[in-house]
Formats: C-alpha cells, sequence, structure tokens
C-alpha cells in the first residue's frame, strides 16, 4: 500500500524527509540516509487516540500517542534516499494505518543539520480527529485513569507510556506533557497500592 499524494508530489529522482514523534525516533525500521533533530509546527504530540486492540480493549479501551492540532512538535527527521522511498512509504502506511485512527500526510518542518535551520517538506501521520477513536477532549486525570487500567494483545498501556518516555529521555527529547502524565500515572498507582494492591 502507497500513498499516491506524496509519490505524486515528488519530483523524480527526489528524496523523501519523513517526521518521526513516537517509537519512529528510536524504532524507524527503515533504512535513510541521516537523522536529525526537526520541529514541526500546528501540531503537538499527545496521548489523543484511543486503543482497543494493542494498549487496551472495547470493554476498557486505552490510549496511544498521535499528533494533535495546535501547537508544536519537537521529534526527528528522516531523510529517505529517492530508490528507497516507494517501499519506505508503503512500509509506514502498513506500520501506522492499520487501525485507521492517523492521516497521512505531506508537512513543512524545520529542520536542524549542523546548526543550521532549513524547512523541508514530510511525510507524517496525524490524529483522525472525526475518528470514533479520537480522545483529544481528555483532560490529564481522565487520560491516566484510563491508561492505568488498560491492556491489550501488547502489554499494559502503562507500560506504553513509561517506555515512550524513558526513550524520548534517553533521546534528549523530553516532553513536559508527558512527564505530567506519567506523573500522573504514578501517583494514582501508589494510591491504589496503600488501597489493597492492584
Amino acid at each position: 500500500m502507497t500513498d499516491p499524494s506524496v509519490l505524486a508530489s515528488l519530483k523524480p529522482g527526489e528524496d523523501l524527509w519523513v517526521f518521526g514523534y513516537g517509537s519512529l525516533m528510536w524504532n524507524p525500521g527503515f533504512e535513510f540516509e541521516e537523522q536529525c533533530d526537526a520541529v514541526l509546527n500546528g501540531f503537538h504530540r499527545s496521548f489523543c487516540l484511543y486503543s482497543h486492540h494493542y494498549r487496551g480493549t472495547f470493554d476498557n479501551p486505552g490510549l496511544v500517542l498521535g499528533l494533535d492540532q495546535g501547537g508544536d512538535c519537537r521529534g526527528s527527521a528522516f531523510r529517505i534516499a529517492a530508490h528507497m522511498v516507494r517501499d519506505v512509504v508503503a512500509y509506514l502506511n502498513e506500520r501506522e494505518l492499520v487501525s485507521y485512527d492517523y492521516l497521512p500526510r505531506y508537512l513543512d518542518i524545520t529542520i536542524t543539520q549542523g546548526g543550521t535551520e532549513a524547512q523541508v517538506r514530510s511525510y507524517t501521520f496525524i490524529a483522525d480527529t472525526v475518528s470514533e477513536q479520537y480522545a483529544g477532549g481528555l483532560n490529564v486525570d481522565q487520560k491516566a485513569s484510563l491508561i492505568m487500567n488498560a491492556q491489550g494483545i501488547a502489554g499494559l498501556n502503562r507500560d506504553y507510556l513509561i517506555n515512550t518516555v524513558r526513550h524520548m529521555d534517553d533521546t534528549g527529547f523530553g516532553d513536559p506533557d508527558l512527564l505530567a502524565l506519567l506523573d500522573q500515572v504514578e501517583r494514582l498507582t501508589g494510591m491504589i497500592d496503600m488501597g489493597g494492591g492492584i
């Protein structure tokens, strides 16, 4: 499966930039020519999509990361060699569009290479705000409560949050909103333990 819109917008022999804001940053799963810091304006990283399979169930949904509207997001940009573009786009679409919670987009980002900034177009995925699985209106307490109690075929939802924060800290991309969410989950975990265990 490929995205004809992004492929049609590239000139013959042109490389493709891909913007990653979550697991793609430390586990891209594809070959690339270079990786650098990047900022996407107009969207922010958020646990804004319900998970009914990998990190939750329909009866007890969890939450996963998406790019939600507003603000900005610091992430990683990957430059894909022209001869690999079609294969990488197909791989990314299969990886990210399985549950149809994301929309593929070709957006401007600002990359930093050797201290110099430049604007390039990049392929990325934003949250589908009209999907039934969009959870953009939840506050920190509501998100923490869902994450605390959810589990899917990929494991506990809170482990997904913990691992995400750990990887982002390790790669120098600390996110205050995610840290605040993790703090709330840890506080709830402590209160549950004191009240009789989980």
